[in-house]
């Protein structure tokens, strides 16, 4: 099963935030019930990674 993902961007941290927080809300007013059940999960992971530039 091939799953899509939900992403954005901006031209800050706080409006890449904005338009994230935009598009779920979107997704979850569209998304069929089983579309949802699809995508959710019991489990969540959240990580930070540090990336050395130049």
């Amino acid at each position: 099963m091939s799953r899509g993902y939900v992403a954005s961007q901006g031209d800050t941290v706080a409006e890449a935030r904005s338009n994230l927080k935009e598009v779920l809300e979107l997704f979850f007013e569209i998304a069929s019930p089983e579309e949802i059940s699809t995508r959710l999960h019991d489990e969540v992971y959240i990580t930070h990674v540090e990336v050395a530039v130049g």
